[in-house]
């Protein structure tokens, strides 16, 4: 095996890692934050939620070294192991149940996303600190994170202080829109790296650049930790889990073709498979949100069914 097929593998492996580290954090941050608001001290003092934190924070090393190694559409949607493994753990330790739809909506979002990865746009090889400017650079991808920036705007400032804790999608808006942010400030972070720290006559900007990324990817990641915090106070995690997961996989697919430009590349069979990929992820997202509050178990089921027979 080639050094080539090797990187990516390795990336692909430490991803599932991180999957599982990532659909326990939301799990034992809603456990602190609940014991601490049994108790009426802040969550902050709780051993559990920080359990959660330092697991949040191994994920995100994780997740660098993957996009690192590995193309972000192949990486982002392995994010799906951790909804079923969150899940388990939900169940265990903070007794929370997700009825027989809204299982079968993680998995119908699952299947999409992982629908979606197949034909997806490949991403192409970015290998030097030009290539990437000239990508971050170009006006479509420019448009693009501006129109993310005053959703952001516009969701952080005026619309999540009034329907935040009403509406679970307004903080998973927010979070998923980060993503935008995220992961190419984590791909470039690898490639500039190699620059800024050498003694060549273009290390000083590409110093700049560096300093840059960790800025933005820094401010990111903490809003992120921030609205996380505040969906987990007033949601399930398992369902806040799950439709995070596949806001956040779609815009970082979305991003990630906008900025490496490839959708050019795709035909009329992956075109229609994507298409149908995104109708897996709604249809699951709503089995997930809008029937959540049922009492439905694959046990009545069979009761109706014997019934009608």
């Amino acid at each position: 095996m080639d050094e080539e097929t090797k990187l990516p593998i390795v990336g692909l492996s430490v991803a599932v890692f991180s999957s599982f580290l990532n659909g326990s954090t939301f799990v034992l941050q809603k456990k602190g934050i609940l014991r601490a608001r049994t108790r009426g001290v802040s969550y902050l003092t709780d051993t559990i939620w920080w359990a959660g934190t330092i697991s949040m924070a191994l994920g995100q090393i994780g997740n660098f070294l993957a996009y690192t190694a590995a193309p972000a559409v192949l990486v982002t949607p392995l994010g799906a192991l951790g909804i079923p493994f969150g899940s388990l753990l939900a169940s265990y330790i903070l007794k929370e149940k997700l009825n027989f739809l809204g299982k079968l909506g993680c998995l119908l979002s699952c299947v999409g996303s992982i629908i979606l990865v197949i034909h997806s746009p490949k991403s192409e090889s970015i290998t030097s600190r030009a290539d990437l400017e000239e990508k971050m650079t170009n006006p479509v991808f420019l448009i693009y994170l501006g129109v993310v920036l005053l959703v952001l705007i516009l969701l952080i400032f005026w619309i999540a202080p009034v329907h935040g804790d009403k509406n679970i999608m307004v903080y998973i808006g927010v979070c998923s829109l980060l993503g935008t942010f995220t992961v190419p400030c984590t791909k470039g972070i690898g490639l500039v790296a190699q620059d800024a720290f050498n003694s060549s006559p273009t290390s000083t900007r590409a110093t700049y650049v560096f300093l840059t990324l960790v800025a933005v990817l820094g401010c990111s990641i903490l809003i992120q930790f921030r609205y996380i915090n505040k969906a987990l106070e007033s949601f399930d995690s398992c369902i806040f889990s799950a439709i995070y997961y596949v806001t956040f996989t779609t815009l970082v697919l979305l991003a990630t073709a906008i900025l490496f430009q490839e959708w050019n590349k795709v035909g009329a069979v992956d075109f229609l498979a994507i298409v149908c990929g995104f109708t897996t992820i709604s249809t699951g997202v709503v089995l997930i949100q809008m029937f959540k509050e049922l009492s439905v178990t694959f046990r009545e089921l069979n009761k109706i069914t014997e019934k009608t027979e």
